[in-house]
């Protein structure tokens, strides 16, 4: 009897990779390409240009790297020998992905360096200069070694750029073109990016020749079954979000979580807050050191750390499979960084949970997120005083019948059976429970309850897309469309007016009028001192992790620039300025008086 025909095989070497690459990768525990490396490894391989577009954690990093080591070919004896650059948003990104690449091309003797700001300048020349195979870089510190010329890329093959809507969104779109205009034109390109609003779309039709389109749907749930990633929020006024966050956090009893805050400053004092509540937690932001950073991320990784509080530009790359709660102090404002946030939870077919916490007037926010990710975000009640007692007790019992299950406690019985004498057994028992449960209750008072703000009503608010859907659509308003940071009005429109006076010809970019309330701010800085849009925008979407697209008409004077923002924040923008740098200098910053 003949033997049953095998399975064709749908590992990585169907794919045409390495067998040596195959064989690492099968060693790593990666058995089955998912669907973005399926797709975009065989256009790679062949040699064609990539533009894709899929989501934080469906491989998307295998997908480049792995057809990146076939273009590669080592070589100890030449210096200048780089043949793939990959462009990355955020240093811990860099890192991630170094190490990926590191491991996938270990078997070919691939030599791979990431180079970012904050670590030495000095370490990462010496190292060019022996000579590496692939640099993964972030946009400022790959220009700032081309211009010093220690990194030479006339003989790269492929340039990818990963999570290139963060980058474009983070100020970088300047760099980016400046270091493709440096490599050769025969070069091969893949351009990888969660999201694909007009500004992607244009850069990838300056750069890419004749692209292959990939996109990776999201997921379908199917009818029945419930989604991986479970969405809820609860309503809280701002002096109660603590508590609603320790009673949340109790009910809820994460494995390991990751909660979000806007700012530097919020992310210390929640930090400091929640250790002083005994619970295991580690601050992460921009303002720590590089040896900080990584020493929270080994400990967050290695679970010695309950709790990693975090900034959403500190936060963005992280490949840490075991989070089971992503929780959002505040909402986002805008979908695109809460699709992020969340996508840090529920990975590797694994269950999350996604709790967001916002203020009444904040429900408008929220329905703009459901709208944008089409996915309904459950608003739940903060647990009651009762709630708490009840799953303490649940706990207790959980102890004490493990407790009785190990045994051991032949010591004690001469204490319950003087006990007995006196009382009943019953009783003892539960005065032992009462002890057992007992804690401060200085928070155990209950959270009022609140409702969100009425949206308005109006039929043009039911049919009108929200600013962020707009401008994805690339549509501001009635035919207005938003030119990319770096391009200079030619469209002949009317100039637009704040404040009744007609905005700068020199140096203001032409940002549509948010639908959001705007606040506007003042910077002591602006022509004389090269200040820039682009410097503005990169400044406060870095320190307040907010998406580009949030931040309004910018106007830059000889002596200082204005730049509007959304209200709800715009006292932590303010105060997150104050404590950075702006192009290497403290600046003065507040909200304009001249409004």
């Amino acid at each position: 009897m003949n033997a049953p025909l095998e399975s064709p095989d749908r590992g990585f070497a169907s794919l045409g990779i390495d067998a040596r690459v195959a064989d690492a990768l099968a060693a790593l525990g990666y058995e089955e390409p998912t669907p973005v490396q399926r797709a975009a490894i065989p256009p790679l391989l062949a040699g064609r240009d990539v533009l894709a577009q899929a989501a934080t954690g469906t491989g998307k990093t295998a997908a480049f790297a792995l057809p990146l080591l076939h273009r590669v070919t080592p070589d100890a004896r030449v210096a200048e020998r780089t043949t793939g650059l990959i462009l990355v948003p955020t240093r811990e990104l860099a890192m991630q992905v170094a190490e990926a690449v590191h491991r996938y091309g270990k078997p070919l003797g691939v030599q791979v360096l990431s180079i970012y700001g904050g670590a030495s300048m000095e370490t990462q020349i010496r190292a060019l200069k022996r000579g590496v195979d692939v640099v993964i870089a972030t946009p400022g510190r790959a220009l700032d070694h081309i211009r010093r010329k220690t990194l030479q890329l006339g003989s790269i093959r492929t340039v990818v750029l990963d999570e290139a809507d963060e980058m474009l969104d983070m100020g970088f779109a300047e760099d980016l073109e400046a270091i493709l205009e440096s490599t050769p034109k025969t070069r091969q390109t893949a351009l990888f990016s969660a999201t694909l609003p007009p500004r992607i779309a244009s850069m990838a039709q300056r750069q890419l020749r004749d692209p292959v389109m990939v996109k990776i749907d999201r997921e379908v749930v199917p009818d029945g079954e419930s989604a991986r990633v479970r969405q809820v929020a609860y309503m809280v006024p701002r002096a109660h979000k603590m508590s609603a966050l320790a009673r949340v956090l109790d009910l809820e009893h994460p494995t390991s979580a990751i909660v979000f805050c806007r700012t530097r400053t919020e992310v210390d004092e929640l930090t400091e807050t929640l250790i002083g509540r005994g619970t295991r937690a580690e601050a992460l932001h921009g303002g720590l050191s590089q040896d900080q950073r990584d020493r929270v991320m080994n400990k967050f990784r290695a679970r010695k750390t309950d709790l990693l509080i975090a900034t959403d530009v500190a936060a963005r790359g992280l490949d840490v499979k075991h989070v089971s709660h992503v929780v959002n102090f505040d909402v986002p404002v805008d979908a695109e960084s809460y699709v992020h946030r969340i996508g840090r939870t529920g990975r590797a077919g694994r269950e999350g949970v996604a709790i967001t916490f916002a203020e009444p007037r904040e429900h408008r926010l929220l329905r703009n997120i459901e709208r944008m990710t089409q996915q309904r975000i459950e608003i739940a009640t903060v647990p009651t005083v009762a709630d708490l007692r009840s799953r303490r007790l649940e706990l207790a019992r959980a102890s004490l019948r493990e407790a009785i299950l190990e045994g051991d406690f032949e010591p004690f019985h001469g204490i319950v059976e003087s006990l007995a004498e006196e009382f009943d057994v019953m009783d003892v028992a539960a005065a032992a429970i009462k002890m057992l449960e007992s804690r401060d209750e200085t928070d155990e008072a209950d959270i009022p309850t609140v409702a969100p703000r009425p949206e308005r009503t109006s039929r043009d608010d039911d049919r009108r897309p929200s600013f962020r859907e707009r401008e994805r659509s690339g549509e501001r308003g009635a035919d207005r469309a938003r030119p990319s940071r770096g391009d200079t009005r030619t469209d002949g429109r009317p100039e637009r007016k704040v404040a009744g006076k007609p905005a700068a010809k020199s140096g203001a970019k032409a940002r549509a009028t948010p639908e959001w309330t705007v606040a506007r701010l003042w910077v002591g800085a602006g022509r004389k001192a090269k200040m820039r849009p682009g410097d503005l925008v990169g400044a406060i979407a870095n320190e307040v992790g907010i998406d580009a697209g949030s931040i309004g008409a910018i106007q830059i004077t000889d002596a200082y620039s204005t730049v509007e923002v959304p209200e709800e924040i715009a006292d932590d923008i303010v105060a997150a300025l104050k404590a950075t740098k702006i192009k290497g200098m403290k600046v003065p910053v507040r909200r304009d008086r001249t409004k």
